[in-house]
């Protein structure tokens, strides 16, 4: 199938944005509770729609009162938590359109952001921001950047203040002033590839996005829904989600340390969460990792085996007796563990951001979770397309949901359309020819669709490999097999141009004490002692060889060279949604490349 579009089920009047989605909560007799926070004795106290209402308006007031017009641009810099989500809806409120800043930003990069998209002030989540968000405005001479508002300091009470003499007739004239068509955030590219385009998105991309997706996942995403936020609210996934829980007056918690997720999901139980594809191969392979450490590494595997077999059974419409059996034992000395441990109530996860992979979907499926995964990018609001309970195929990243349209081009691109793509890049109309083709976004990805209209994603085609032979290899379909062990963390596959297939391999950090114990090996061997092991690379081999089962011989990885250093999003080498930057990588592994493509013979 070349081409699959779904109908919009809800029609949003014209004049909508999406601080409509707050007001109407507030109006419900129910007063959903929209927001957790923990107090200081540690325990998740509710924020009402009605409280969550009133403190946004007095921001937003104070917002008006500093001289924060209609269509002004605001910057947000901060890990994930309630605040973030406060002051983005106060900037909406006030009429103006946020631009957020990951939290992990250099000066540099903050000034790319304010100054590209001529923000007139900033919110600053410590201190440390804001010294950060000075030293880019004093750096690049940004005076339009008139004020820097801390969320730890005293600085949302001075906005409360500052907003007082703002009459509410003053407020609701700035709150309905946009409608659909007007941009309410500039996204910034995560820029794996050159300088970040800022991503113009409008209030109809989300509230239409979010009401057409509430028709497809009701079920899990309701007024007594809970979800627990840990992805960083500047990307654009965890944003979208966001503004849909409000839309459908779920409850959402904001934990912004991964080193608390797990008390966190304990002790507030959500019911549905949201990841990209690299925390579930985390939680996956601690749990592996725990239980060979344990010694009852058989026992997983088997567990491991019987989880996918018990989901491909029920995705065919029978499960046989002895597997309903085996189920049953493994679901009471494994699967409920695993299940307890993410607070026990979980029954969805929304994966985006990257491919999840067959084994994964159908293993957590298998225990209980299922995984709901889908597929976009900032351009397109996050998700064009994605699966639902009643409508899921494990393997594919679902149908295009409703209002939407994916079309799939001869060179094998995804094409979309629909309430979710952008306006456009913010002041770059010289790439509109590129960015769009008779109207439909290019994705830059590679795809296919099957009779029923699901995507699947096959690679991304500025990724694809060339080789010296004129060979074409798609390095996903390697590295996402290699990754799945809990020994390597990361995988980077190379060759354009080259003679032969490489591939860069990290180790995971945590899981290597555990392996090496298992192995006869000094649990205390570092990284790089690690990295020339005889018995690590001989374990490495044997992943790259069984993921080389799945290519052709020109495909397959002849050469690798395990790194000392993982890739992280501190080292440079991650995005903060955890995608590798292939340049940045190459760039500062050049040495490592070229003398494994000097050495007289493949490894």
């Amino acid at each position: 199938m070349r081409e699959f579009s779904v109908p919009p089920l809800v029609n949003v009047a014209p004049e909508t944005n999406i601080t409509d989605l707050v007001v109407r909560q507030a109006a419900k007799p129910s007063n959903p509770a929209l927001f957790a926070k923990l107090n200081s004795a540690g325990q998740w106290q509710d924020i009402r729609a009605t409280d969550f209402l009133k403190d946004v308006s007095a921001l937003a007031k104070g917002l008006i009162a500093n001289g924060v017009s209609v269509g002004d641009r605001v910057g947000i810099m901060s890990r994930t938590r309630y605040e973030w989500s406060l002051v983005d809806f106060a900037v909406w409120f006030a009429g103006g359109i946020s631009v957020p800043i990951y939290e992990t930003s250099s000066p540099s990069q903050v000034a790319w952001n304010l100054g590209d998209s001529g923000a007139v002030a900033a919110f600053a989540e410590s201190a440390h921001h804001e010294d950060v968000i000075r030293q880019a405005v004093t750096a690049e001479g940004l005076s339009s950047v008139a004020h820097v508002w801390q969320l730890e300091g005293g600085g949302l009470d001075a906005l409360r203040s500052a907003g007082s003499s703002v009459s509410d007739e003053e407020l609701e004239t700035r709150r309905s002033s946009a409608v659909l068509v007007d941009v309410a955030t500039i996204i910034y590219t995560s820029g794996t590839t050159g300088r970040p385009k800022g991503c113009e998105l409008t209030h109809g991309n989300f509230v239409e996005l979010s009401e057409n997706a509430l028709a497809s996942l009701g079920d899990v995403v309701n007024e007594d829904a809970k979800t627990i936020m840990f992805l960083p609210l500047a990307h654009v996934f965890a944003r979208f989600i966001s503004v849909l829980a409000v839309a459908a007056g779920a409850q959402v918690a904001h934990t912004p340390d991964i080193k608390n997720l797990l008390a966190d999901l304990q002790s507030f139980q959500p019911s549905f969460i949201l990841a990209v594809p690299r925390v579930f191969e985390k939680v996956f392979n601690s749990a592996l990792t725990k239980a060979e450490d344990g010694g009852k590494g058989a026992i997983f595997h088997k567990a491991v085996d019987t989880a996918i077999a018990y989901s491909k059974a029920q995705q065919s419409g029978s499960v046989g007796l002895v597997l309903r059996l085996k189920h049953a034992v493994f679901d009471r000395l494994v699967y409920g563990k695993l299940r307890a441990a993410m607070g026990g109530h979980v029954s969805h996860a929304v994966s985006g951001g990257g491919p999840l992979g067959e084994r994964l979907g159908h293993f957590f499926h298998g225990i209980g979770l299922q995984i709901l995964e889908g597929y976009g990018l900032t351009e397109t609001t996050a998700p064009i397309s994605v699966n639902t309970p009643s409508l899921i195929k494990i393997g594919t990243v679902g149908a295009p949901l409703p209002g939407n349209a994916v079309r799939i081009a001869d060179d094998g691109e995804i094409l979309a359309k629909g309430v979710c793509v952008m306006r456009g890049y913010f002041k770059r109309d010289d790439l509109a020819a590129e960015t769009f083709v008779d109207g439909w976004f290019r994705t830059g990805d590679i795809g296919e669709l099957d009779e029923h209209g699901f995507l699947k994603i096959t690679g991304r085609k500025k990724e694809i490999i060339v080789t010296a032979s004129g060979k074409n290899v798609v390095p996903a379909l390697l590295e996402d097999q290699i990754r799945a062990d809990a020994l390597v963390s990361q995988v980077l596959v190379i060759g354009d141009n080259r003679p032969f297939i490489g591939a860069l391999v990290t180790l995971d950090e945590e899981a290597l004490p555990g392996w090496l114990e298992r192995h006869g090996l000094p649990s205390s061997t570092t990284t790089t002692a690690a990295a020339d092991n005889a018995l690590v690379r001989a374990a490495v081999q044997e992943l790259i060889s069984h993921a080389n089962q799945s290519v052709s011989h020109a495909e397959a990885i002849k050469s690798f060279r395990i790194v000392p250093s993982d890739f992280t999003e501190a080292s440079g080498h991650l995005t903060p949604s955890l995608k590798v930057k292939r340049a940045q990588v190459m760039k500062d592994f050049d040495a490592v490349i070229e003398e494994m493509y000097s050495a007289p013979k493949a490894s």
